[in-house]
């Protein structure tokens, strides 16, 4: 069972669980916004049900929720970071931060990032960009999930890849998908729900086709489109770890098995300033236009509108801004927890829906 509760509610509440677990109150507001977004727009796999697993690594000592950004390695707008195995979302959202007066003055800019975590949502990080007019091209490495085609032993992570495009239809084209063929969060979800999956998302770990959550997250997820979701999950292993000098494959740790290492995920950015190819306003009219091409197209039996990628997101955020962010019974009993463990208020209780707010 799930409950709805004011965004701005649960972002303050996740922030001073972080801040009293260790992390910088600036940081912990970082880590916070980052998951509340998440939910908004309807990621709730990479949502406020990961601050738990958070702070627990923080606890163990195997986050550390102080750690300085260190760039290694620098040339022109090129950039090589060590996130000091410090929380994903906190380094990725100050490299970010580095790059885009970089692009801003050369057109582009780019960087890896090793020596992180999981850091959610990609697309949180390409909406922050759209935002500013710029385009930032993700990619990230995960924990192993999926199996190359043909094997039947996990080696890549679900291996994401995302980009969001600014427009004037008041919401970013977002791109942010998994290269395996559903995101292992929901996996991890139903398993927590104790519901069966979809035939077809993943095998055992003896490489039989399976229903069970269980034995999936001991199996394999899936690659999407066989041989062509290979090649992009390589291609996003050679950009966010190869590359980055982070952690490949099977080495990355895992943040829920592994509590005794680190995980040394990399990440790759390479951000593009728009208006160093063409005017901003020129871009967002040409893609404005190509939208309602795509929208017009003569529609299939029993389709009502077409949609583009970022829009449902974009409408799902502006209806949970308004009726405020679902959380189910299991994520709230852990944030009661932390709560009781690290001193803090329990804020949150069913409330009436929060007042509507605009989603940009």
């Amino acid at each position: 069972m799930s409950d709805r509760f004011n965004p701005d509610l649960v972002k303050n509440l996740a922030a001073a669980i972080a801040a009293k677990a260790g992390v910088r109150k600036a940081d912990a507001a970082i880590l916070a916004d980052a998951l509340v977004d998440a939910d908004i727009h309807g990621t709730s796999t990479h949502g406020i049900s990961r601050l738990n697993i958070y702070i627990r690594r923080i606890q163990k000592g195997l986050i550390d929720p102080k750690a300085k950004l260190m760039i290694e390695r620098r040339r022109g707008s090129a950039m090589a970071v060590d996130a000091g195995n410090g929380l994903g979302q906190v380094q990725a959202v100050k490299t970010l931060e580095k790059l885009v007066p970089k692009a801003k003055r050369n057109g582009v800019a780019a960087a890896t990032i090793r020596n992180s975590q999981h850091f959610g949502a990609l697309s949180y990080y390409c909406n922050r960009a759209a935002k500013q007019d710029m385009i930032l091209f993700a990619t990230t490495g995960c924990e192993p999930a999926m199996s190359p085609e043909g094997a039947c032993q996990a080696f890549f992570g679900t291996n994401p890849i995302a980009a969001s495009f600014p427009t004037g239809k008041g919401w970013p084209v977002k791109v942010d998908l998994a290269t395996s063929i559903v995101a292992r969060g929901n996996i991890i979800a139903a398993q927590k729900r104790g519901q069966p999956i979809p035939l077809g998302w993943a095998l055992t770990s003896e490489g039989e086709p399976t229903t069970d959550a269980a034995a999936a997250l001991a199996g394999t997820v899936l690659t999407m489109a066989g041989h062509k979701g290979y090649a992009l999950a390589l291609l996003v292993e050679i950009f966010s770890s190869v590359l980055s000098g982070a952690a490949v494959g099977p080495a990355i740790g895992s943040m829920y098995k592994n509590m005794d290492c680190k995980q040394d995920v990399g990440h790759f950015f390479f951000l593009l300033d728009i208006s160093a190819f063409m005017e901003v306003d020129e871009f967002k009219r040409r893609l404005d236009k190509a939208i309602d091409e795509i929208k017009s197209c003569r529609k299939r039996p029993g389709v009502n509108e077409i949609l583009v990628p970022g829009e449902r997101s974009w409408q799902k955020a502006r209806q949970n801004m308004a009726e405020g962010i679902s959380i189910d019974e299991a994520t709230r009993k852990e944030l009661k927890t932390l709560c009781e463990e690290l001193r803090i208020k329990y804020t949150l209780e069913e409330a009436a829906s929060p007042q509507p707010a605009t989603v940009s």
